[in-house]
């Protein structure tokens, strides 16, 4: 019964920010610029960003109401990086719909994405009462964090040594730390305390490790059909995931020699994923996986203990829902 409680609120906040996000450029003039933001905004996403503002403000003592605007805020910056990021892939789908390059052109997308962060301020500032130092600081370190977090991404892309270490450090900083930064801005913004903002700011960083590696285990492992395409796209892009770097750091001999030419190759074929997931089994990084997933989705459950029960409960389900998705 408290699953389907959990489910329903969610549910419920999250049509509250898609209703922000709507109407949030859509008065706004030039239509050259807005209508092509207002597409990306209405495109879709579980608005899990949105949901660690609003629940980290309750956790505090604080109220919904406290963090909608900055809910909006955190969801337009989290926008404004895939906008980018499929300019630099030159990716044609997003969510099943076009990628704002393709629909439109590079130079709009740009524009549309440099236009949803400058908003994303405005709305941002619409919620700060007396800390908006403090708030701002947290934005916008969360921001510097994701782009360098890119930018080691795409440097990974180029190099042939990267290590285990160095890409926990690029997911810790892509990924996790806009986790990190959404429940650090609502507890702030719930008039929490410095050890509330910590301790919710590690949940974040935490659970967003995790589920990093649980994209990348995903992808290797998942049912096609649960998870809405063919699995291996991770190895035919020749990215370094954790699965692949685990791989390499275990593998000997004939093994070996094989995941150094995806490195070589940029890539597989399709028709080679299967037995490159054999290997996977046989060095048993999967498992490793798994066991990563466990140890950061427990350390992000242990920074928590502050919370009270009923609130530490839906920060469990929360957790639960990201780790052990299958899409």
């Amino acid at each position: 019964m408290k699953n389907i409680n959990y489910i329903n609120l969610y549910e419920r906040e999250r049509k509250k920010i898609n209703k922000i996000l709507s109407g949030a450029l859509s008065k706004r003039k030039p239509s050259s610029l807005y209508e092509p933001g207002t597409y990306i905004l209405n495109s879709g996403g579980k608005r899990l960003r949105p949901l660690l503002v609003l629940l980290s403000a309750k956790a505090v003592g604080g109220k919904f109401t406290n963090a909608y605007n900055a809910g909006a805020a955190v969801e337009m910056l989290h926008n404004f990086t895939l906008v980018h990021d499929d300019i630099m892939d030159n990716a044609d789908k997003r969510r099943g719909r076009l990628t704002l390059h393709k629909k439109y052109d590079a130079n709009t997308a740009i524009l549309v994405g440099d236009s949803l962060l400058s908003i994303a301020y405005e709305y941002l500032l619409n919620d700060c009462n007396g800390n908006s130092r403090q708030v701002i600081s947290a934005f916008t370190n969360g921001l510097i964090e994701v782009c360098e977090g890119q930018s080691m991404d795409t440097d990974f892309e180029s190099r042939k040594n990267v290590t285990l270490s160095e890409y926990l450090l690029m997911i810790k900083k892509k990924t996790a730390a806009m986790a990190e930064m959404c429940c650090k801005l609502g507890a702030l913004l719930g008039g929490g305390s410095n050890a509330d903002v910590k301790a919710l700011g590690n949940f974040g960083l935490n659970i967003g490790i995790a589920f990093q590696i649980q994209d990348d285990l995903l992808d290797i492992s998942a049912d096609e059909k649960k998870f809405g395409k063919t699995i291996g796209g991770d190895l035919v892009e020749g990215k370094k995931t954790f699965l692949f770097l685990e791989a390499l750091e275990k593998s000997k001999g004939d093994d070996r020699e094989k995941l150094l030419k995806v490195i070589e190759r940029k890539g597989i074929r399709w028709n080679q994923v299967s037995n490159y997931k054999k290997i996977y089994e046989k060095l048993g990084v999967l498992d490793d996986a798994r066991k990563e997933i466990n140890s950061y989705t427990q350390k992000a459950l242990k920074s928590i203990n502050l919370l009270d029960e009923k609130n530490k409960n839906i920060f469990k389900w929360l957790a639960d829902s990201l780790i052990y998705r299958t899409s």
